[in-house]
């Protein structure tokens, strides 16, 4: 199960479908308020958010997962773990936080002003910049043109809902009770959500493992598309051994 993250839908995941289903069912879905989900106005939460996943699987039949989130979708991973273990296989945390600081909300309190006054275009260009490196900005605009236009293209009530969710977060001292088997990612050269970040819910996690990407940024899955899925492959091949799903 593939969680996105803020302001994309479950196209960011492209570049991981062929990978992941030669021998694993794949479910990617939209979070609410993004993509071709609704976008109730209001304020969202992290449970709520792991609420929704939770009724996804239920209405699919589907007992227990494995789940990779990424930024927001790591979130939303942490708060499943916490929560619901039982509906867990393993955990994938890629390019997360567990705990936004309290002087990182004045930027979180402007995003959602922004996007509530002059919609989602004044976003793109700073967000695209924490998102990727210079380098890769420069050498697949292509990519990156694709992934402006998932920014573009959120509603702005679903982007503050869940801006909402993000920014009340705070589990880092949890962390020590998720017991399902965890792997965390992270771009090394990832500004938002950095390596620290990454090692704290490292640390924190009891038997985790940690994967450090070089030459990538918050968006590793696009960035290093092959190396991020041969970290998540080998790490699913050890957790389940003998899937041939």
């Amino acid at each position: 199960m593939l969680s996105h993250s803020l302001a994309t839908d479950l196209t960011m995941w492209d570049a991981q479908i062929e990978a992941l289903t030669r021998r694993h069912r794949l479910l990617r879905y939209d979070t609410r308020g993004h993509g071709g989900s609704d976008a109730p106005g209001g304020v969202y939460s992290l449970s709520q958010l792991a609420k929704d996943a939770c009724g996804l699987l239920d209405a699919l039949g589907i007992e227990r997962a494995h789940f990779i989130g990424l930024s927001m979708g790591g979130m939303i991973g942490q708060m499943l773990a916490l929560e619901t273990p039982n509906r867990l296989l393993s955990l994938v945390l890629c390019d997360t936080t567990s705990r936004i600081p309290a002087d990182a909300t004045p930027a979180w309190d402007e995003r959602i002003r922004i996007s509530g006054s002059e919609g989602m275009a004044p976003l793109v260009d700073p967000t695209i910049a924490r998102w990727f490196t210079r380098d890769f900005r420069e050498r697949r605009s292509d990519i990156v043109d694709r992934i402006r236009d998932l920014i573009r293209n959120t509603t702005p009530e679903g982007y503050i809902g869940c801006c909402h969710a993000i920014s009340s977060l705070d589990v880092t001292n949890a962390l020590e009770r998720i017991s399902v088997p965890t792997l965390v990612i992270v771009g090394k050269d990832d500004p938002g959500t950095p390596v620290a970040a990454a090692t704290i819910i490292h640390e924190k996690i009891p038997k985790s493992e940690l994967s450090i990407i070089p030459s990538a940024s918050h968006l590793s899955n696009v960035e290093q598309p092959e190396e991020f899925n041969s970290i998540v492959i080998e790490f699913l091949n050890r957790v389940e051994p003998h899937t041939d799903q």
